[in-house]
């Protein structure tokens, strides 16, 4: 895995922030993850990106993208926990960017992903991974199943169902992909940016094969993806059966502004992670799929489990 050399040169020293312990690099090893990737109107997306240095990336004039990624992880230095994220592809400048053009020159436009919600199940990964780098973590009830042709996830939260994406499995994973991925985030009145560096054995079906699900529960948490036209249905989905990353320590932080003064009740701060402990209890994952259903918007279903060489409906 390519790592900056900063990154390397810490390899066997110790750190403890926030009274965390960490043995650097802050990495993971052997983690199952998945992503879908949906449209989006663009220009709703814009509204709900703080500041104005964000802006939506854009496949067209008016479609961005709504990234759904869930990873599994086995080992860190914080235990093992799941994180389900969900985020808009995103630039970073003074103007928007032109469509599909940040693809190419990604350093130049500041691409990355503007973490929307990022639940996760154990309470010190709330701790650090919100008081530390800003992310929007809190705690909820996620499952992570791989079964023989498909992989989902589920996050309710107070009895209530969230979300629940679930993708059919690519039967190879046979592209090895090393990359960066950059986080935004809004933590403290600031836009803060954070890098991973991740890499694993990548299965994934593309365009008109990616077939996928996305439900979008009655929880409040996602009450603002409805008002985002997200596609019927993927455009891309894919599947690392054991992915390892390291997440840089190294974090930069602008001030969030606005046209006039936020009121003192925004943004959420400190005090929302000052009392947490370093719990690294799972919370129990979601009531069994038998349970009664609540209000969902489910979006093309996956296809039928049809003989080997029959053609795809």
């Amino acid at each position: 895995m390519f790592l900056p050399r900063r990154i390397q040169t810490q390899y066997g020293r110790y750190s403890r922030v926030d009274d965390i312990p960490y043995a650097l690099p802050v990495d993971s090893k052997g983690a199952p993850a998945m992503v879908a990737a949906f449209t989006v109107d663009a220009r709703r997306a814009a509204a709900l990106l703080p500041g104005n240095e964000l802006h939506p990336l854009r496949l067209s004039r008016d479609r961005g993208v709504l990234l759904v990624s869930v990873i599994d992880y086995k080992l860190t230095d914080i235990g093992a926990y799941i994180e389900f994220s969900i985020a808009l592809a995103c630039t970073h400048g003074r103007r928007p960017a032109p469509p599909l053009l940040p693809l190419l020159f990604q350093k130049r436009f500041g691409v990355g992903q503007y973490v929307v919600d990022l639940p996760v199940n154990t309470e010190i990964s709330v701790k650090g991974g919100k008081g530390i780098w800003g992310m929007p973590k809190h705690l909820a009830r996620l499952d992570f199943r791989v079964e023989d042709g498909s992989v989902s996830s589920r996050y309710d939260e107070g009895g209530q169902q969230a979300v629940r994406v679930r993708i059919e499995r690519p039967k190879l994973a046979w592209l090895p992909l090393r990359m960066a991925a950059v986080n935004y985030c809004a933590f403290r009145g600031m836009l803060m940016k954070s890098t991973i560096y991740f890499r694993g054995r990548f299965g994934f079906r593309l365009g008109k094969r990616a077939w996928g699900t996305l439900e979008l529960g009655d929880h409040p948490r996602v009450q603002v993806l409805r008002d985002l036209s997200i596609s019927p249905r993927p455009f891309l989905t894919g599947f690392f059966p054991a992915s390892s990353g390291v997440l840089d320590d190294h974090f930069e932080a602008w001030f969030l502004t606005q046209p006039t003064l936020p009121p003192d009740t925004y943004p959420e701060g400190l005090k929302s992670v000052v009392d947490l402990g370093q719990d690294q209890t799972p919370m129990p994952p979601p009531e069994p799929e038998g349970a009664p259903p609540r209000v969902l918007q489910a979006v093309a279903p996956l296809p039928e489990a049809r003989p080997r060489g029959e053609a795809r409906p």
